[in-house]
């Protein structure tokens, strides 16, 4: 693992994407697998636009230059990133398989429950924004997780798995881990209490598995190509023993690093991986290519 490369600053790549030649099952012979990682679709742009939201009322706040213009490319990645997944639910529909039932309720989750309160300003004001940077930093713990996981699933590509698909999980998964750290450090500079790193870590991890199993039940029950689909933790064990989706015991094992207090996610994943692959993706170097 490599982590001590000389800083290079965060910075957008707006992607694009063509999905015409992508499958409903883009994980040819395997609905399960494509649906638990189609998950992403749904969950990512509300997410993520919540993310920016949340680190726009955070900047004025930040006392540290370099930790400000890590904030500031963080969420301009994470902009193109909430772009990015949303682009992919038309052509669901057009494959027969709306989610706009599931997307209302993610859309209520973010926006709603977590979303700005009407707050006196001061204490209140801030402890609900120090919560909410909290939460990211946990999610962020899995996002990097997950994007480590992608840039090295071999067996993704053993299958067949739809080449465009996979460029967007791995150009996503690589700035995932490029700017892992940032989340963590905000939480840090601005409280670091770990009480609330505990706490809001539970909340965020039974979120993103409750929220995560109901997708994929979702897509499974209206995939319009199956009869009676189901999603079950047997079919995610199984697939993560086969390397299509996360280990289960690598998750859990991730568990007790993010809580340990000598926690810092520059222990997860591989920045020279990560930049790598980003000089090769081929929506990534197309929008080099544009922006040149």
């Amino acid at each position: 693992m490599s982590n001590t490369q000389a800083r290079v600053p965060l910075k957008a790549r707006p992607v694009s994407f063509s999905w015409d030649g992508t499958p409903l099952h883009w994980v040819p012979g395997d609905p399960f697998t494509t649906h638990t990682i189609n998950v992403l679709h749904l969950l990512l742009p509300a997410g993520e636009r919540w993310f920016v939201r949340v680190y726009k009322q955070a900047l004025p706040l930040i006392r540290d230059a370099r930790l400000r213009e890590d904030v500031i490319g963080f969420i301009g990645q994470e902009a193109v990133h909430s772009q990015a997944h949303d682009e992919v639910l038309p052509h669901l529909r057009e494959l027969g398989l709306d989610p706009t039932p599931y997307t209302a309720q993610v859309d209520w989750f973010f926006e709603k429950l977590l979303g700005d309160r009407t707050l006196p300003p001061g204490r209140p004001r801030r402890w609900w924004l120090l919560e909410r940077v909290a939460l990211i930093a946990a999610i962020e713990h899995y996002t990097a997780f997950l994007g480590n996981w992608v840039l090295n699933a071999g067996e993704l590509d053993r299958r067949g798995a739809d080449p465009v698909m996979l460029d967007l999980l791995r150009w996503h998964g690589a700035e995932e881990v490029e700017h892992r750290s940032v989340a963590f450090e905000l939480f840090t500079h601005l409280d670091g209490s770990y009480r609330r790193r505990v706490r809001t870590w539970a909340t965020a991890f039974t979120a993103l598995v409750f929220l995560w199993q109901r997708g994929a039940r979702f897509f499974m029950a209206n995939d319009p190509t199956l009869t009676g689909g189901k999603a079950t933790f047997k079919d995610f064990h199984d697939r993560g023993r086969q390397g299509l989706l996360p280990g289960t015991g690598d998750m859990l094992r991730s568990i007790p690093r993010y809580l340990s207090r000598a926690y810092h996610p520059s222990q997860e994943g591989d920045t020279e991986q990560a930049l790598a692959y980003l000089a090769v993706s081929p929506a990534a170097t197309a929008a080099e290519r544009r922006a040149a």
